[in-house]
């Protein structure tokens, strides 16, 4: 008798992934709820999750964290932290930490860069591209 390997309920992809995502939306839709509480956390939008390899540690980036708002996730941690530990079936919850996306700050400071640049140049009729004509 031959057996076969049944791949369906594997995961293509390692389960760190799968706790990040899963970490991601519970601390989202807690966040979410604060919010209807607390108007420091209104505008906080949690972008990704990085876990630890033993899973102590999450990483929560956040697309902006003003002071306000830092403040209020100091003062909340542990609530957030419960919920998951409440919704999350893990041997240990990992410790978080709220720390804003440094991909999103990049992205402002690529997008300020090029507004400046912009407001510098001076206004050229047609669509913006440089209208000369092109060297022989």
């Amino acid at each position: 008798m031959v057996r076969r390997h049944d791949n369906r309920g594997v995961a293509p992809y390692p389960r760190s992934l799968r706790v990040n995502q899963v970490v991601r939306q519970v601390v989202a839709e807690e966040l979410e709820r604060l919010a209807d509480a607390d108007e420091r956390l209104r505008l906080v939008t949690v972008t990704s999750v990085d876990t630890s390899a033993d899973l102590r540690q999450a990483t929560v980036y956040l697309s902006s964290l003003s002071e306000d708002a830092g403040a209020a996730l100091a003062e909340r941690r542990g609530q957030v932290q419960r919920a998951l530990g409440r919704q999350v079936q893990m041997k240990r919850t990992p410790h978080l930490t709220f720390v804003q996306d440094p991909a999103v700050v990049a992205g402002f400071q690529v997008e300020d860069a090029l507004r400046r640049l912009q407001e510098t140049e001076p206004d050229r009729p047609g669509t913006g591209i440089d209208d000369r004509d092109p060297p022989v």
